[in-house]
């Protein structure tokens, strides 16, 4: 056979193997790249036009759960007290009770670890007269040259407590729950380690056959209240160690009056100097010397001066209502979604409760965060297509070797099966065989 020939049926068999192979695997390779593009391009429209309505929605809904579980734990300590009251009045009786226990975490030797904390670190008997009969301090039995007189709130732990007023005049059943209150923490202390640790005083009268006999008082930790709020960021599942305020995507807790009782920055939390006198909020007038004193609690009822809409969202809250609100808070727009928390007591009345739960996303930061995220999806779409690309080169290799080795394998097949003598099919003259006839 003839190299020219050879040449001929060797181009027929590869646009054969072109038509059969190539050209479908284009078509699919093709597909495959314009439907990774149009999933982008839909996943980067979401990004931007749906996450933030979606987010707005979830973050409103983990506020309301919020706000759910903390009444609930407030509830399960209001039993707790209810309890006690029927408890011995022995010290090994209160000590077993006031050991309760549960998980917080914690920082410790630089590792983050979750361990079991008693839920209250003072549970005390104290007569009708204001005289603690037994004391548990911190899981230990206080003794008697410790116990004092606490119908004089200067004696109290916290030198301005005056839970025993409150409770001794109670029905059988009623509780008083008090504000929460411990010693303020500074932002420079805060800066150098120090974080806030007060209480909420659970109080109940206990009866005698001759009527009131004296209260029965429990100090819940609030560490382990401040936990519902302290490790949440509202934009992730996963809970963190301590939130960062400056990212301006956190939670807090606000309490029936506006203040903050519990928050990243723990000098935003209301508190106390040494001398129990309590260390006043941020006012329009009074603003600038307390923040350069390191004091800066916050009542949002008197933040109108920042944006009229922060008293606005206490209100709202203090009515019962759930929603969503932006406002201005030092310099950045914030959106926050609140919730209350409904736990209802003597001080803590229908229909504002105990206060409160928000969980605010810094708006700025967040539009930065999806912008990151549209980019994101940018550079997987790129990566995916180079990668496509790069596969359809190397198969159209690989392939066209296949088809010229197909090729010249058919063609030598072919000129091996022609009978000697025989004459081409182009060469053949229909002329000379009528002649030869």
């Amino acid at each position: 056979m003839t190299e020219k020939k050879q040449d001929k049926q060797f181009f027929s068999v590869g646009r054969v193997f072109f038509l059969l192979i190539v050209i479908p695997l284009s078509l699919v390779a093709f597909l495959i790249a314009n439907g990774i593009f149009k999933v982008g391009d839909t996943a980067r429209e979401r990004a931007v036009s749906v996450l933030d309505q979606k987010s707005q929605e979830e973050i409103k809904i983990r506020a309301i759960n919020t706000a759910d579980e903390v009444a609930s734990f407030l509830k399960e300590r209001e039993n707790d007290i209810l309890v006690a009251t029927v408890l011995p009045a022995t010290e090994s009786a209160y000590k077993t009770f006031a050991m309760k226990t549960k998980g917080v975490w914690i920082k410790k030797d630089n590792k983050i670890q979750q361990i079991d904390m008693p839920l209250y670190v003072e549970m005390a008997l104290v007569d009708k007269s204001g005289n603690e009969l037994i004391k548990i301090r911190n899981g230990e039995i206080a003794p008697k040259a410790k116990l004092v007189n606490v119908s004089n709130p200067a004696n109290t732990l916290y030198k301005s407590e005056d839970y025993f007023s409150k409770a001794i005049a109670l029905n059988r059943g009623e509780v008083y729950v008090s504000r929460v209150t411990g010693w303020y923490v500074s932002k420079p202390d805060f800066e150098k380690g120090k974080r806030y640790s007060g209480v909420i005083r659970f109080a109940t009268p206990v009866f005698d056959k001759s009527g009131v006999s004296g209260i029965v008082v429990m100090a819940l930790d609030m560490r382990h209240l401040a936990a519902y709020t302290d490790h949440v960021v509202p934009t992730q599942s996963e809970r963190v160690f301590e939130a960062d305020a400056a990212t301006g995507n956190y939670a807090y807790m606000v309490d029936n009056q506006g203040f903050v009782i519990s928050h990243p920055n723990d000098y935003h939390i209301e508190g106390l100097y040494p001398s129990g006198r309590p260390v006043p909020p941020l006012t329009k007038e009074t603003a600038d010397a307390q923040i350069k004193r390191g004091e800066e609690v916050l009542n949002l009822n008197l933040l109108a001066f920042m944006d009229p809409k922060l008293p606005a969202i206490t209100a709202d809250a203090a009515a019962g209502k759930t929603g969503l609100m932006s406002y201005t808070f030092a310099g950045h727009t914030k959106f926050v979604a609140y919730a209350p928390v409904k736990y209802f007591s003597r001080n803590y009345p229908k229909p504002a409760g105990f206060g409160w739960i928000g969980m605010g996303v810094d708006v700025e930061k967040f539009n930065e965060m999806v912008v990151a995220a549209s980019k994101k999806i940018d550079q997987e779409v790129k990566s995916w297509t180079t990668a496509i690309v790069v596969i359809i080169i190397a198969s159209m290799i690989l392939l066209f070797g296949i088809a010229a080795l197909l090729a010249k394998g058919i063609s030598r097949s072919i000129e091996k099966e022609v009978p000697e003598g025989a004459v081409p099919l182009e060469h053949y003259d229909e002329d000379e065989e009528e002649e030869d006839k």
